[in-house]
């Protein structure tokens, strides 16, 4: 039976890849209190495209591709850590 070898390195990157994700998930929602601040309901309904300017927008669709990004990459980290265990206790 092998048994699942974690090292510290491992640890480090997890950490930083974390905190790099945390970093790029506040910087995205300073910038979408923008839109919180000028939003006018005369422009449309709250978050739709149409009460949005362009930076907005592209702020918006960043965050919501970031936030796909993270489910692809808990998918593949849940899956090799899923392997791993499963090697070391076949």
């Amino acid at each position: 039976m092998a048994k699942l070898k974690i090292r510290f390195i491992d640890i480090t990157y997890g950490i930083a890849i974390i905190v790099a994700d945390l970093f790029v998930f506040i910087i995205l929602g300073v910038l979408l209190m923008g839109y919180d601040d000028n939003y006018d309901s005369s422009e449309g309904e709250y978050w739709s495209f149409a009460s949005m300017d362009m930076n907005e927008k592209i702020i918006y669709i960043c965050y919501n591709v970031w936030i796909v990004l993270n489910i692809i990459g808990f998918i593949y980290i849940g899956r090799k850590i899923y392997i791993k265990t499963k090697i070391s206790t076949a």
